[in-house]
């Protein structure tokens, strides 16, 4: 894989006209910008704007009853998720020598990669606020 010269540090944007690796590369650096604001974003809600001792099991029910927090949370979910194994693949790339180790790693981290998502969408997904009313009312 032939890349460019890097000027500011990390891994420098692979040359060629496209491909996995390139789309890999842009979606590193989009992926960790949108990352910044959301995470910024979350921390100012829940601990910022709410206190701990305010977070409790009413006020998830009343936030994922917003189709708005529940798109948002799944996106913070998705992209922190897909940058880190995104990092853990060029690692992989650089550390594993042997394509019987790689092809390993590659599947171990999609695996992980997919119960995560899957455990992540379902709580998101299949929430439903309605079975809780009774308990919010309390």
């Amino acid at each position: 894989m032939a890349t460019r010269l890097s000027r500011g540090g990390g891994r420098a944007r692979p040359a060629g006209s496209g491909g996995f690796e390139l789309f890999s590369w842009y979606f590193f650096r989009i992926s960790g910008l949108a990352l910044v604001f959301l995470a910024v974003f979350h921390v100012i809600i829940m601990h910022v704007i709410n206190t701990v001792d305010e977070i409790d099991h009413a006020f998830v029910v009343d936030r994922w009853s917003s189709p708005f927090w529940q798109i948002y949370d799944f996106l913070l979910l998705t992209l922190a998720l897909l940058h880190g194994v995104n990092g853990a693949r060029v690692s992989i790339d650089d550390y594993f020598r042997s394509s019987s180790w790689r092809l390993a790693a590659y599947s171990a981290l999609s695996l992980i990669t997919l119960v995560f998502l899957v455990m992540g969408a379902l709580a998101i997904v299949t929430f439903d606020p309605s079975q809780f009313e009774a308990v919010a009312g309390r």
